[in-house]
C-alpha cells in the first residue's frame, strides 16, 4: 500500500508544479488554490508512505520521480525543450531510483 501512497503523492506533486506555474506568483486565485490543495494532498500521502519507507529514500524517490514527470510534461504540454543534457539528467535520476529499489527499499 505504501507504493500506492507514494505513487499518488508523486502525481499530486507534479500537479503542484504545474498549478504553481499557472498561478503566476499566486496572483490567480483558482490556480493558487489548486497549488495549495495539491501540495497538501501530496504531503499527506507522502507521510503515509513514509510510515514504511526510510525518510531519506521515500523523499528521494518522491522528488526525483516527480521532477522527471514535471520535465517530461513540460516538454509535452508546454513546448519546453528537452536537450541532451536534460535527458542525461533524467536518465541519471532513473538510474538512481532503480538503485534505491535494488538496495532493498521497503
Amino acid at each position: 500500500m505504501h507504493w500506492l501512497y507514494l505513487g499518488i503523492a508523486i502525481v499530486f506533486e507534479i500537479a503542484v508544479a504545474i498549478a504553481a506555474g499557472k498561478a503566476r506568483g499566486f496572483t490567480r486565485p483558482a490556480w493558487t488554490a489548486a497549488t495549495l490543495v495539491s501540495g497538501g494532498i501530496a504531503t499527506y500521502l507522502l507521510s503515509l508512505a513514509l510510515l514504511t519507507f526510510d525518510v531519506g529514500v521515500g523523499y528521494a524517490i518522491w522528488t526525483s520521480v516527480a521532477g522527471v514527470g514535471i520535465a517530461v510534461l513540460g516538454a509535452l504540454l508546454f513546448g519546453q525543450r528537452l536537450d541532451w543534457r536534460k535527458l542525461l539528467g533524467i536518465a541519471a535520476v532513473i538510474v538512481g531510483v532503480v538503485g534505491l529499489q535494488l538496495s532493498g527499499v521497503a
